[in-house]
């Protein structure tokens, strides 16, 4: 089984258990299981250099009985259908934990964004809003970034819906705000993951001053949960992207590692740290491991390594589920990915509802609205878990999948 059908399969495990626990027939389970649409499409463009070259994209709306279905759009050399129907069920369980008017969808474009040049990434873009247009749009299915994807990819995705059907900023998230984005949506994941961890400190009463994290990924979401922990006083022990990694046991300078990685596109070679082989950073001793990178990187082979207190999912699907085992009998809560990387779609609802409702939100207000809905379903998670035994994981499902169930039930399907 590859990696990214691991993911749909981890997906599966979790809410079969949920399902379980909450007495639902199979009838519920393959009805949440199933996706209610799933489309490829395959998309040639002319390179720059007159060669015809052919990308295949992916697009799956999982379930959209609480709201349109919500997710990101993905550029990665290993996207496939397995990953993306995998992510796309997720989200339906993350819109559901955090109680936003939201389904779960999600997509992607089977390509390599660093091999493209800025016209090729357009039209390969436009493209695949033309081949899909009529599937999507604010009342169906809005976009978002995701991996390999940013607010100049959705702003030509509002470009070419809006050339469709007339101007249409709630069609997509995450847009520049010149073109109706919100305030605060380029840091929400990161800066999630901020508000989780202090909540979840609050709750066992363990002191954030000075704890140490361990961090996987320096991409958006990276750099802000990085910033976002540093607030609150942590110590970013370690750091890593996709072909380096560096230590100081003081704590790394976050803007310098920034500035370093923006003139030289790699962490490594700092003066004062030490350099890591990547992936290594997931086994330093550390208070908080956030893995904010891929799916599948703690596994069943490295899980007996990792020594970090409390692991934080800040990429989708980080932890296997069998690695989620192992953990559990070793004592290492997991802050499941449904509940500590929501703030993007968190944010992403409140850019939408800014959109249809023609409002401009103050990042204050973003940021306030944010931080109360993510602190209420932490805290909804921690007194489920504490009320059933459960780990952080089960509890999440458990909340999210009664949801779906509910709104399920009242819409007589």
């Amino acid at each position: 089984m590859t990696e990214k059908s691991s993911m749909q399969s981890d997906y599966e495990s979790f809410l079969h258990a949920a399902c379980d626990r909450l007495g639902y027939s199979k009838s519920t389970l393959s009805l949440l299981s199933l996706a209610a649409l799933e489309i490829k499409v395959e998309i040639p463009i002319i390179r720059d250099n007159g060669e015809l070259a052919v990308f295949s994209g992916y697009r799956v709306q999982h379930q959209n009985v609480r709201g349109p279905c919500k997710g990101g759009l993905r550029y990665h050399p290993e996207v496939d259908i397995d990953e993306v129907r995998g992510l796309a069920s997720l989200m339906t369980m993350k819109t559901a934990l955090a109680d936003i008017p939201l389904g779960g969808g999600k997509g992607g474009i089977r390509c390599n964004p660093r091999e493209l040049s800025r016209r090729e990434l357009e039209v390969l873009t436009r493209k695949f809003v033309k081949r899909i247009h009529r599937e999507i749009g604010p009342n169906s299915d809005i976009m978002a970034p995701d991996v390999g994807t940013n607010a100049q990819v959705m702003g030509w995705i509002h470009s070419e819906y809006s050339a469709i059907y007339g101007h249409s900023p709630a069609a997509v998230t995450g847009k520049p705000l010149a073109l109706g984005g919100s305030a605060g949506r380029d840091k929400a994941t990161g800066y999630g993951i901020g508000i989780v961890v202090k909540a979840y400190a609050e709750r066992y009463g363990t002191p954030l001053e000075g704890a140490t994290v361990a961090l996987q990924g320096f991409g958006n979401v990276g750099f802000h949960a990085a910033k976002a922990l540093c607030d609150l006083g942590m110590k970013v022990v370690a750091v890593s992207d996709a072909r380096s990694a560096v230590y100081h046991e003081d704590g790394v300078d976050i803007a310098a590692l920034a500035k370093q990685k923006s003139e030289r596109g790699l962490l490594a070679d700092v003066d004062g740290y030490k350099a890591l082989d990547p992936g290594t950073e997931l086994e330093v001793e550390c208070d908080y491991l956030v893995p904010a990178a891929l799916g599948g990187v703690i596994t069943k082979e490295n899980a007996p390594r990792i020594k970090a207190k409390v692991v934080v999912e800040g990429a989708n699907g980080p932890v296997t589920s069998e690695a989620d085992v192992l953990l559990h009998d070793r004592d290492i809560p997991v802050i499941p990915d449904i509940l500590a990387n929501s703030g993007g779609v968190i944010v992403s609802y409140f850019e939408w509802a800014q959109n249809l409702q023609r409002e401009v939100w103050p990042l204050k207000r973003v940021d306030g609205e944010l931080e109360r809905i993510l602190t209420n379903a932490a805290r909804q998670v921690f007194d489920h878990a504490a009320q059933t035994t459960l780990d952080l994981r089960s509890a999440a499902f458990d909340i999210a999948v009664r949801r779906v169930k509910e709104a399920l039930d009242a819409s007589g399907i």
